[in-house]
């Protein structure tokens, strides 16, 4: 029988089978060595939505997915036998050269790799989280030969969660100043675009790009949006593949010195396949900032600003459960106020105390319908004990 034949044939019992896997990816690998990659890439998607996290089928996805980005070989140039170049330059010699044509075009990718100065010692008060990332991070990175010992490794993920607004990009970014690494933060709008397969070759770049980096802390910010749990996109084959993607990208050997950071306000809404060993393995609860935490922040707010009589400790007793965001906006409420004054009547006044009770009556924390959740989840939903931590916190105060 005929190649071309044989297809048509195995295409039809595709369609007569449309949830037999092993026949779908063969048939993606006949249209592939036939350079037909947008089908085969088609076959293999279907795949991968009725078989979530096949091997085979991650592997041929990834080539696929390479293989259609790779540019095409320019056809040869044709013969000049005969041909004037110089009378052809002599005609474009006073076409002016286009605005920036000779600046390199910014790789997207890597663009925005950075070196962070920050430093633990810079995040005021959080001495829990910071002793966390001691014992889970830091402290195997500092004494390599002690964790060898011991048996352990950095190795893996680490998901900060916690309510928004309360500092999780600053500690990640902490971090990275600390081990003395590039700092690389993938946003949902870094990966996912419209069109089929974009999604998953731009997940690749970055890891690639972070690999290229190393050391390198690779953070990924509402990593939820990413990694959310596959069972809720039955109906989005593209955001399906993209999970899928991030899963072999964890699982690959090639991380040497890449060091993934997450950040969620909805862990409960990550796929559970991200928080196997190997991927985010390990959990770090970012509550609002304590009273330490809080003062340092009020008082980074007010650098800089005319400030007159303000009692920082009575701020700090009044704004417990406030965000790291609440009391930026605290103190930007309570300089507007200030600043409004000041403009009616032409002469600067400082901002005092009562522009900041004018401004605690205003502002109220933002972080209580997240605890409102996260009551529910630790009442229905650790049966595993994933969210232990936010069940002492929570039992310690049952206001939230």
């Amino acid at each position: 029988m005929p190649d071309d034949a044989l297809l048509t044939s195995l295409l039809a019992a595709v369609h007569s089978s449309p949830d037999d896997v092993p026949l779908r990816l063969h048939v993606a690998e006949l249209l592939a060595e036939r350079d037909r990659l947008p089908e085969a890439l088609s076959q293999v998607t279907h795949a991968l939505t009725r078989a979530p996290g096949d091997p085979g089928a991650v592997a041929l996805l990834q080539r696929l997915t390479a293989a259609i980005a790779r540019p095409v070989e320019p056809p040869p140039a044709p013969s000049t036998d005969g041909f004037d170049w110089q009378q052809a330059e002599s005609q474009v010699e006073d076409v002016p050269v286009p605005e920036f044509a000779h600046e390199p075009h910014p790789d997207p990718v890597t663009e925005d790799v950075e070196r962070p100065t920050l430093r633990l010692a810079d995040v005021g008060g959080m001495e829990h989280v910071k002793q966390r990332l001691e014992l889970a991070l830091l402290g195997p990175l500092r004494h390599p030969e002690m964790a060898k010992a011991f048996g352990t490794s950095s190795s893996g993920g680490l998901l900060l969660y916690g309510p928004p607004g309360c500092g999780k990009t600053f500690i990640a970014r902490a971090v990275a100043g600390e081990m003395g690494a590039a700092f690389y933060e993938v946003g949902i709008s870094d990966v996912l675009d419209m069109y089929t397969g974009s999604s998953e070759r731009n997940l690749s770049a970055v890891f690639d790009a972070a690999r290229r980096n190393a050391p390198c802390v690779l953070f990924f910010d509402e990593v939820d949006a990413l990694g959310q749990k596959r069972s809720h996109l039955t109906h989005s084959s593209s955001m399906r593949n993209t999970v899928n993607t991030l899963l072999a990208e964890l699982d690959a050997g090639r991380n040497e010195g890449v060091f993934v950071l997450g950040a969620t306000n909805h862990p409960w809404d990550v796929d559970s396949a991200l928080r196997r060993p190997g991927r985010f393995d390990r959990m770090l609860l970012v509550l609002p900032p304590d009273a330490p935490a809080r003062a340092a922040v009020l008082r980074h707010h007010m650098r800089g600003r005319p400030v007159d009589g303000v009692d920082v400790e009575r701020i700090v007793r009044a704004t417990e459960h406030f965000s790291g965001a609440d009391l930026a906006h605290l103190c930007a409420t309570a300089t507007e106020r200030a600043l409004a004054d000041s403009v009616r009547t032409g002469t600067l006044r400082p901002i005092g105390r009562a522009d900041f009770d004018a401004a605690l009556r205003e502002v109220r924390p933002s972080t209580g319908p997240w605890f409102a959740t996260a009551r529910n989840v630790v009442a229905f939903a650790n049966t595993d004990g994933s969210y232990d931590d936010l069940a002492a916190h929570l039992k310690q105060n049952r206001r939230l």
